[in-house]
């Protein structure tokens, strides 16, 4: 009888532990979708205030161009993660595309200031762009608020860096 109930205990227990993995596996995927890109959007951000401030606009435009197309690959990626059998999977994969969305957003809306044809048209786009740096931080804590939930509901530690 004891046996019968280790036996069907251990297998529990590994079905859960399979479980937490499979739902730490996926997190650590996004994540690493994430840091993939980080140099490059850090150094993007930084052309991009360079080219602004020196008025090459032409240039601005080309490179978030370029980040644009990074983060639209990334995105897809992101998208295209199959969901694991875990809690609150749904939710935490919506909030990092969400996220990417709006990286994504972020630098169409660069290219965009960029390729503006008119000093008026330039001042459009700079209000979007303002817009779209204001959520910054909203959107990232949002995303990371989901990850803390989906990884607490799922029985593991996030990982520092």
């Amino acid at each position: 009888m004891f046996r019968k109930i280790f036996i069907t205990a251990a297998i529990l227990v590994c079905l859960v532990a399979c479980k937490s993995k499979s739902a730490f596996q996926f997190s650590q995927d996004i994540v690493k979708k994430e840091k993939e890109i980080t140099d490059d959007m850090k150094k993007t951000a930084e052309a991009v205030g360079r080219l602004a401030e020196a008025e090459e606009y032409d240039s601005l435009a080309a490179v978030s161009e370029k980040m644009e197309s990074l983060l639209e690959i990334k995105l897809q990626e992101v998208k295209d993660l199959p969901l694991p059998e875990a809690k609150d999977a749904e939710n935490f994969k919506k909030a990092a595309v969400d996220y990417f969305a709006y990286l994504k957003n972020l630098f169409t809306s660069y290219k965009k200031y960029g390729q503006a044809s008119s000093g008026e048209e330039r001042q459009e786009q700079l209000k979007e762009v303002l817009e779209l740096e204001t959520r910054k931080r909203e959107v990232l804590q949002d995303m990371q608020r989901a990850q803390k939930r989906y990884a607490d509901v799922n029985g593991f530690r996030l990982e520092n860096k």
